[in-house]
């Protein structure tokens, strides 16, 4: 898909949309109203427009106007055709003219979710939205029923965090969807939902939610102002989101969690963080982020203490080898050789003899062509892709073993490199690691471990530069907090973690009461 607009093109939506906003009330012509509403949609056969006898008053005429396609036809037919066309004797006493738009409204519609539409904006929007408007002649107001009733996926099985133990529904692309999975499991007053429409030309159904009392009023209000400050054409997808409203973005590390399962979501909710919801794709946003919470997954509080801390300690382990085994390779055999026991170092130089380039450009070849692969992996149909990624692998890194292009211990390191990289729980903190491993082989291959301890200092300190909605990115390492560490690289057993959870909130209001009682006394 392509957002490269022409500008000619953009310049002419521009003046359309001008155009359109010198004229926005409704006029009481129903005539005139139709007249400017084919014109908006160039006689689209989509636009369906019918006009009813309702009984009501012979002289006075009701049209309703619907998108085709984008409702759900039996609302149509048996909530509005129906109520307005089938039951006139119902309706007859209702004579005066002055008394049909109120009578209708009361008495006449039978959809549970009935709305006043004054202005031409909305009403155009409320088309397109799957809803149904009905306009009466004489009235510069008109009605708009809810009747949305498009195809939508079914809820499904995540697709990309998948966990063993643990709920096994996901998001959807449906925003009306998403909400109600996460209510179902929240039933509490306090949980809000706010909407705003982002996109001059989509207008994309955007909500975020947070439970009042938990969530602190300065996150939601950061959230709330980031998002009425989006100015965009459209937005397709949550990433169009994410770009808009990070903090920093010239780095490789995400800002924000993206997640497709309504039980993370809840979880975060649950911490005091803003869930947003984007129409349209089934990934929501959750904000602030730190670094650590990439490593967690919703399978850890479903399973026992100490089996979900020797979990987490394995992705933390697995991350530090997807991002230095093949640098600490080339270190090792091409400065430090003297760190190796002696009959290691003999069997990598016995390996090598005969390999024509460095250790450098053997990772270099390897980790370029192990891109590839995964790349056409994804992009291949899923029937053969995997087993493409697999064979490929397999065959190509053994003919470059034949061929002496490549030594087998670099295969090795490679290969345990690119299993390493799929073990982290979340794809997004994968993709820095796959940038960075790059940047620490150039490193190593220039000067060693000194090297590479350098920029590790550089990646460490911007790391700790960074804030997610002014959370400090390596909280609560940095700065350091000893409660928070019952979540972080271990989880400690529940009824610990209520313990030291009390403690805590029982210092903290001694201090608040301490601090009262001294401004009180002042």
């Amino acid at each position: 898909m392509s957002f490269n607009w022409n500008p000619f093109h953009k310049k002419k939506q521009e003046n359309h949309v001008s155009d359109k906003q010198k004229v926005s009330h409704i006029s009481k012509d129903i005539s005139q109203n139709l007249k400017k509403l084919l014109e908006e949609f160039e006689d689209s056969s989509e636009i369906v427009i019918r006009e009813l006898n309702t009984g009501i008053n012979k002289d006075i005429r009701i049209v309703s106007i619907y998108m085709d396609g984008l409702v759900d036809q039996t609302l149509v037919n048996e909530f509005i055709m129906e109520s307005l066309m089938l039951n006139k004797s119902e309706f007859d006493k209702y004579t005066p003219k002055e008394d049909v738009f109120n009578d209708l409204r009361m008495n006449a519609l039978t959809l549970s979710n009935i709305k006043v539409i004054n202005d031409w904006d909305s009403l155009v929007l409320a088309i397109l939205s799957g809803n149904t408007v009905i306009m009466i002649d004489g009235w510069n107001e008109v009605f708009n029923g809810e009747t949305q009733g498009w195809e939508e996926r079914s809820i499904q099985e995540p697709t990309s965090q998948t966990v063993i133990r643990g709920p096994k529904d996901s998001f959807t692309e449906s925003l009306r969807v998403n909400v109600t999975l996460i209510r179902k499991r929240i039933k509490n007053a306090n949980l809000r939902l706010e909407n705003i429409e982002i996109g001059k030309v989509s207008r994309t159904n955007v909500a975020f939610m947070y439970i009042q009392g938990i969530a602190t009023d300065e996150l939601v209000k950061e959230v709330r102002n980031r998002l009425e400050k989006i100015e965009t054409d459209s937005i397709i997808e949550s990433g169009n989101i994410e770009e808009f409203i990070q903090d920093q973005t010239s780095t490789p590390f995400p800002q924000l969690i993206n997640s497709e399962r309504p039980d993370a979501a809840v979880g975060n909710l649950l911490e005091g963080r803003v869930v947003i919801l984007i129409d349209g794709t089934p990934f929501v946003l959750i904000a602030p982020a730190t670094f650590f919470q990439f490593f967690q997954s919703p399978e850890d509080y479903y399973q026992r203490a100490d089996i979900a801390s020797l979990l987490r300690l394995l992705r933390f382990f697995v991350f530090f080898i997807s991002l230095f085994a093949p640098s600490i390779y080339i270190s090792l055999t091409t400065f430090h050789q003297e760190m190796l026991p002696f009959p290691l170092l003999i069997n990598l130089a016995a390996q090598r003899e005969g390999v024509p380039f460095p250790a450098f450009f053997e990772a270099l070849i390897m980790e370029i062509t192990f891109e590839i692969l995964r790349e056409a992996g994804v992009r291949m149909p899923r029937a053969v892709g995997q087993a493409v990624s697999i064979v490929g692998a397999i065959v190509i890194g053994e003919a470059a073993v034949q061929a002496g292009i490549i030594s087998p211990a670099m295969v090795i390191v490679v290969g345990i490199t690119a299993i390493s990289s799929f073990a982290v729980p979340s794809f997004s903190i994968g993709i820095p690691a796959r940038i960075l491993r790059f940047i620490l082989m150039i490193s190593a291959a220039t000067a060693g471990f000194y090297g590479m301890t350098l920029l590790v200092i550089l990646i460490i300190g911007h790391m700790n530069s960074l804030r997610s909605f002014g959370v400090p990115y390596l909280e609560p390492l940095s700065p350091f907090n000893l409660t928070a560490q019952a979540d972080t690289f271990i989880r400690l057993p529940k009824k610990l973690e209520q313990k030291i959870i009390m403690k805590r909130d029982n210092t903290v209001k001694k201090a608040n009461q301490l601090n009262k009682d001294g401004d009180t006394n002042g």
